[in-house]
């Protein structure tokens, strides 16, 4: 997406009005001071925007000739003029009538630049300057020698292909993280010929930086920019080798039990209430050390843990996939920047488990390679047709024959290839669930700085399941780093976002992660990209507000004193000795017009897009994995959930793929006899690394 020097101008105007020079209300001049312009890379926004669909992009040029026209004041009720011939006042009262404005897309417009130009600003630097708000906010940036480190070789070899090339393999892995990586392992390592295409990069140890804007970039699915056609909800999903168990927070919960039975009730697949079903957690949880070993908690943990104590409300600690822990600082602060990738080696994802098991036994992987559809032959699958991008940014087409193909790209990415590749199952890419989770910000006396230490690692379940039903909402902690935080702060003026973000040091915040009863879809476009559509219903937004009165309440019982609540209109709770002062406040968020782009909403959690289930009508997948369909063709990750999973659900998919990959070993043994392996690479040159 290119931008005329006049756009350009545009957006630095923008961000100068997100992000205002004022005059200085603390010691921080220089924080005070510096304007949005001065700290946002146009050239990583672009990059941002093309990484969306083309729809989207289209969306953006719109928005941006809106406000360089002077039918932009019919928008805000303001004189006929551009945006850049505003003063600076009017420009920021304009942005404040859009984000309360009735008309929908002037909402999405304003968040859309509101989370693009903040996080910029507040998240960007370059191994040769620190980003010069850290230092008056007290963010620590890179940790002492991140820039620095050896560049080591990485363990896992792979192919490097410099022209078109066609591989042969029995069983096709599209995905490498919590689904892929399990089904990779395991049928590697039942002596099966193995081929994993991975649409991200491989990043090792000294590739993640903790440079908060380009490891998002890198390891993020639309560069971190992916979300619903409305803006409404923001998507985080891990793209990279390993996928989300790379950048994911570690959390490792075994599914709840009354989970696993209302999906073997309601969706005709017992095996969720059978001991094959726990063997393979059991499995999953060996393999990825999962322990309780870690030696404290960080300060948005430990405010979880004390205000629910305070208030009577039992909290269990998260297990978490960790090896070779210490309790030296240099761990315990690394723990805050796994979700940019883990540098020290200690985070069990399937980049250390699942992954090294299938190189060793011969699998071979290709990461930077996006497959674009899937090959059938008769009514089977056939293999699939990719692009890899070589080092030098070149393209190079890749075909791939398989005798069976499993498709592990999320519960995004896996409905709009299989859509793509011409299945039409009616319930394929319906039923999205994204755990919507929203955050309640508690701002503390004492230093909290909650970009150290284990991100979760403690849960309130005390709204889990409401009302006798199996929905409500776990308390949790997130990852908190400048450009997170920045893009979800509400901002109700340029002054008063500063003065949060110049708090950030003092800020906790507590996630409430709700189990979605009503879900969402994924369609694809005209160019086959997905287009996501989600709108939290009355039902699941009541489960959500009452457990953001809980978070609230808890933070007031640890020691807050000023509670921000997640809503574009800030409300706000002061609170005295452990007491809420303005109780009227949270009485009355359920009258609060909750409607898309009103309040930040996000999800690193997307399920139940492809689900599992034994009735072919209603369910694409069937109990072992493959697809009613296509014969041969498998799914293996959270999309093949019945509903979603109500917990972090990361150690979920890695027990139903480790399920799933023992239902391909007794499919392929019937043919296994007859199986001939081909030249990997047949008629051209190979490179692996």
């Amino acid at each position: 997406m290119k931008l005329t020097a006049a756009r350009q101008q545009l957006l630095l105007v923008l961000a100068d009005t997100f992000i205002p020079s004022l005059p200085a209300e603390t010691a921080a001049a220089a924080f005070w001071q510096r304007a949005g312009s001065a700290g946002v890379r146009l050239e990583l926004l672009v990059t941002a925007l093309e990484a969306q669909p083309a729809a989207r992009q289209q969306q953006f040029a719109q928005l941006l000739a809106l406000l360089d026209s002077p039918l932009l004041g019919l928008s805000w009720g303001g004189p006929p003029r551009r945006f850049g011939a505003l003063n600076a006042a009017q420009r920021e009262t304009l942005l404040q009538r859009w984000s309360r404005s009735p008309l929908p897309p002037l909402r999405q417009g304003f968040q859309a630049l509101r989370k693009l130009l903040t996080f910029l600003f507040y998240a960007d630097s370059t191994p040769a300057a620190p980003n010069p708000a850290w230092a008056a906010i007290g963010y620590p940036g890179p940790l002492a020698g991140a820039e620095a480190l050896a560049d080591t070789p990485r363990p896992l070899p792979t192919l490097r292909p410099a022209q078109d090339v066609h591989y042969s393999c029995e069983v096709l892995v599209i995905g490498s993280g919590a689904g892929g990586g399990v089904v990779a392992g395991e049928l590697a390592a039942a002596g099966h010929h193995v081929l994993v295409l991975e649409k991200g990069p491989y990043c090792h140890g000294c590739d993640f930086t903790q440079r908060e804007a380009d490891m998002i970039g890198q390891l993020y699915d639309a560069r971190g920019t992916l979300g619903t056609t409305d803006g409404g909800v923001t998507l985080l999903a891990g793209s990279c080798l390993g996928g989300g168990t790379t950048v994911n927070w570690a959390g490792s919960f075994r599914t709840p039990d009354y989970v696993l039975q209302e999906w073997a009730r309601e969706h005709d697949a017992p095996h969720f209430t059978q001991a094959s079903f726990q063997a393979s957690l059991d499995a999953v949880t060996r393999a990825l050390h999962v322990n309780t070993d870690y030696a404290r908690h960080n300060g948005q943990n430990q405010a979880l843990l004390d205000g629910s104590a305070r208030l009577g409300q039992p909290t269990r600690l998260i297990p978490r996939n960790e090896l070779g822990l210490d309790s030296s600082d240099r761990h315990f602060r690394g723990l805050g920047f796994s979700t940019f990738g883990d540098q020290y080696g200690v985070k069990q994802g399937t980049l250390n488990t699942y992954l090294k098991t299938a190189a060793a036994h011969g699998a071979d992987l290709l990461p930077n390679t996006e497959v674009t559809h899937l090959t059938r032959q008769g009514g089977r699958v056939a293999g699939a047709e990719a692009w890899h991008t070589t080092a030098d940014g070149r393209r190079v087409r890749v075909t791939v024959q398989a005798q069976r193909v499993v498709v592990a790209g999320g519960a995004v990415q896996t409905p709009a290839l299989l859509l793509r590749s011409g299945l039409r199952h009616p319930h394929l890419g319906q039923h999205l669930h994204l755990h919507p989770t929203v955050a309640v910000t508690g701002i503390y006396p004492e230093l909290i700085e909650p970009w150290y230490g284990p991100s979760m690692s403690v849960v309130n379940d005390s709204c889990t399941r409401l009302g006798g039903s199996n929905f409500g909402a776990k308390i949790e902690t997130p990852p908190a780093h400048l450009g997170l935080m920045a893009m979800t702060l509400p901002w109700t003026s340029g002054a008063a976002h500063k003065r949060l973000m110049l708090q950030a040091a003092h800020l906790g915040s507590f996630i409430v992660l709700t189990r979605d009863r009503d879900g969402g879809r994924v369609r694809v476009d005209g160019q086959g990209q997905p287009l996501i559509s989600y709108r939290l219903s009355r039902f699941d937004r009541t489960s959500m507000l009452t457990a953001v009165r809980a978070a609230a309440e808890i933070h007031a019982a640890a020691g807050a004193h000023t509670v921000l609540l997640p809503h574009g209109t800030l409300p706000t709770l002061q609170v005295q000795q452990g007491r809420i002062q303005n109780p009227a406040v949270l009485d009355g968020l359920p009258g609060l017009d909750w409607s898309p782009n009103r309040f930040g909403l996000y999800s690193a959690h997307q399920m139940s897009t492809c689900r599992m289930g034994g009735r072919r009508q209603d369910h694409p997948t069937s109990p072992s994995g493959e697809t009613y369909e296509l014969r041969g063709l498998y799914v293996a990750d959270g999309s093949a959930f019945p509903a979603c999973s109500g917990v972090n659900p990361m150690l979920t998919i890695m027990a139903l793929a480790h399920h799933t990959a023992q239902h391909l070993k007794a499919d392929l043994a019937a043919d296994r006899s007859s199986y001939r392996p081909a030249q990997l690479v047949q008629g051209v040159s190979e490179v692996r690394q």
